[in-house]
């Protein structure tokens, strides 16, 4: 190997964990960032790895760092606001791309704006390339596999069960939900993608013998699973981790196409909102982290509505997922395994058998 991995955000919370999954696969990534004595204190920690001084948000020093070989792993976001930076230095470079976005504007840029350009630069670009969106990608994956040629609609949920009291989130995984619940988001509907707000539709999954609600968000699947089976007209991924409040997000989902009349109300709301997620704890609660697992389902059905087939997959907490795919992800690209350029689903990266592997890795399996 004569690429590097070169991560960004490992002196925050899920970076500094995807630095640790990264180093117990026995990659040696440069850490990169603004702030050297953090840097230096976790590269000690670690094993003694490499630093890099670099700013996320501007071209130059992101392209400074990276070669045509290399692979760069981001875990800083809000995705929308620092993660363009990133991107057009990977494009120009030809290099390859991951990150822990979840933030359906952000994925829909790198997919529509950002593909092009890496596919005519020779770069591949995987973003979300954690617990938001691979799991629900490779369970619709083995469950179109199952259905077959009749599959018609395709619905997605993404579930947690059992944890503590404490906190259940990072600090910036709330400030990304707050993103996701008040911008617009998409769906795949009559075989095309479609813009719609964030919990336009709701449903109850079974999950671990309970009915849970989720409510619909845009995601990878959309982009993914018509790929797999071109016949498919509908596309939903349901996220269930609002809990209680998921009516509320639904309620709300009618509400946003007048705040786009008026956006500075929307703005108000958001920087409020994310006021509030500002005060939380950088870490999650060690306990809920603990007792928590990690559902995923998906349902195929055909034009009639009859269900054809139904894939559920569990995992360890959502932390540990995102910091073992992307581990693992990144030593997969660094060894020539990303198959195309362009921006690329999990499935079109790797193939649906490798991935699955992967996933098995970082302990994504099937439920019983």
């Amino acid at each position: 190997m004569t690429g590097k991995i070169v991560l960004f955000g490992a002196t925050g919370y899920t970076g500094g964990r995807t630095a640790e999954a990264m180093v117990s696969r026995g990659l040696a990534p440069v850490l990169a960032g603004r702030d050297p004595a953090r840097l230096d204190a976790l590269a000690a920690r670690l094993g003694g790895l490499e630093t890099a001084r670099a700013d996320v948000t501007d071209v130059a020093s992101v392209r400074a760092l990276v070669g045509g070989e290399d692979v760069l792993v981001s875990t800083v976001g809000p995705f929308a606001e620092l993660g363009g930076a990133a991107l057009q230095a990977v494009v120009g470079a030809g290099a390859t791309y991951l990150d822990s976005t979840g933030e359906p504007p952000f994925i829909r840029e790198v997919f529509e704006l950002q593909g092009p350009a890496a596919e005519r630069g020779g770069a591949a670009l995987i973003p979300a390339f954690g617990n938001d969106y691979v799991p629900g990608v490779l369970a619709g994956a083995l469950a179109l596999r199952d259905a077959g040629a009749e599959a018609d609609r395709v619905d997605v949920g993404y579930f947690i069960a059992g944890g503590g009291h404490g906190q259940p989130f990072s600090r910036g995984t709330l400030d990304s939900l707050i993103g996701v619940a008040t911008e617009r988001a998409y769906a795949w509907r009559d075989g095309g993608l479609a813009a719609e707000p964030t919990g336009a539709r709701m449903r109850s999954f079974d999950i671990a013998g309970r009915q849970r609600r989720g409510v619909t968000i845009g995601a990878t699947e959309q982009f993914a699973l018509p790929a797999l089976a071109p016949g498919l007209r509908t596309v939903d991924v349901y996220l269930g981790w609002f809990g209680p409040a998921s009516p509320v997000v639904h309620a709300a989902s009618r509400i946003t196409p007048l705040l786009d009349r008026v956006p500075a109300v929307g703005r108000t709301a958001t920087r409020v909102a994310r006021l509030a997620a500002s005060r939380a704890s950088a870490a999650p609660s060690a306990e809920n982290l603990a007792r928590s697992t990690s559902h995923f389902v998906a349902e195929v059905f055909d034009a009639t509505g009859a269900l054809l087939a139904r894939t559920r997959l569990v995992a360890p907490e959502a932390y540990a997922i995102t910091a073992d795919l992307l581990a693992w992800g990144a030593g997969r690209a660094l060894e020539g395994g990303v198959q195309g350029t362009g921006t690329l689903d999990p499935v079109a990266a790797f193939g649906l058998d490798v991935l699955e592997k992967g996933a098995a890795e970082a302990g994504i399996v099937p439920e019983g």
